[in-house]
């Protein structure tokens, strides 16, 4: 007997349960052309959003009509464990429990840490099954599994071998409260005005100084050269000089470079490349000197 309303999670529970039961999108190599997507695989903060429903449905399309075209096709679905944002979600779901991160062990805080994720990952997995996605869920990988962290560090070493991964001076976003660097994606910068403080550098064995015009005072520890123009006739005579850093007199070289600005501030640019990305591009093409103003 037909039923006289539509309810679509009857009908979708129905047939959904059908494919699975028949293996429609299970995948096994034979000598059909194959065709594969791998999911981007969602991060286990949280549950899947509008944006998630949208792109795994265009996924699903492109996967399901593969198959009616004859290709062997195979959608590889997982989720990202997603590292600091998942770290951020269980810290703040313990302190909602008066729990703080830094009273647990490191054992302690990844016994909670997995609960988290197989909790939200196995949300992620029955959100994606409620869509209809037509994923081979036998084939479903976790980024951390076993054989996928060991083929990162495969690949890590392999690459580390080819000269490709290398060690050097590399500036990073550090977290104090997390006590942890963070990548550029992780990172939202934001502009806000500044005031500029002139400070004076005294010219190496000389009664001259030089003026710097800087917004950041609190890094000069750091400095390790000055810089002008070349083609700002005020300084053409203090290249290949040496100046004074003011508190810690530790002599720095005068060194010319097209990308100092002669209209912003005095003209003179201080270069501290521990501790801001321009000036190690600087230090880099000069051969200066690191210095973390932090250890």
């Amino acid at each position: 007997m037909i039923s006289s309303k539509y309810i679509p999670s009857k009908i979708e529970e129905k047939w959904y349960k059908y494919w699975i039961q028949n293996n429609f999108f299970r995948s096994v190599p034979d000598k059909r052309e194959a065709y594969t997507i791998v999911i981007p695989p969602p991060n286990v903060t949280g549950i899947l959003h509008i944006g998630h429903m949208m792109n795994n449905t265009i996924q699903d399309v492109l996967i399901r009509k593969a198959r009616m075209n004859g290709y062997n096709a195979c959608w590889v679905p997982g989720t990202d464990h997603a590292s600091i944002a998942t770290e951020a979600k269980v810290v703040s779901y313990l302190k909602e429990k008066g729990i703080s991160k830094k009273e647990l062990s490191r054992s302690e805080f990844l016994e909670h840490a997995w609960k988290w994720t197989n909790k939200h990952g196995g949300i992620i997995i029955n959100q994606l099954k409620k869509l209809g996605c037509s994923c081979d869920w036998d084939r479903t990988k976790f980024t951390l599994d076993k054989q996928m962290s060991e083929s990162v560090t495969k690949v890590f070493i392999d690459l580390y071998e080819e000269g490709l991964i290398y060690k050097g001076h590399r500036m990073v976003n550090w977290d104090p409260d997390a006590q942890t660097t963070l990548s550029d994606e992780e990172i939202f910068s934001e502009e806000s005005n500044g005031k500029l403080f002139h400070i004076a550098y005294k010219i190496f064995e000389s009664e001259e100084n030089i003026i710097i015009a800087t917004t950041r005072p609190e890094t000069i520890f750091g400095d390790t050269a000055i810089a002008v123009n070349p083609n700002d006739n005020r300084y053409t005579n203090l290249i290949g000089k040496r100046a004074i850093v003011p508190i810690v007199n530790r002599a720095i070289p005068i060194i010319a470079d097209e990308y100092v600005s002669m209209e912003l501030g005095t003209g003179c640019l201080k270069v501290t490349p521990a501790h801001d990305e321009n000036d190690y591009k600087l230090a880099q093409k000069h051969n200066l000197n690191f210095i973390d103003i932090f250890n």
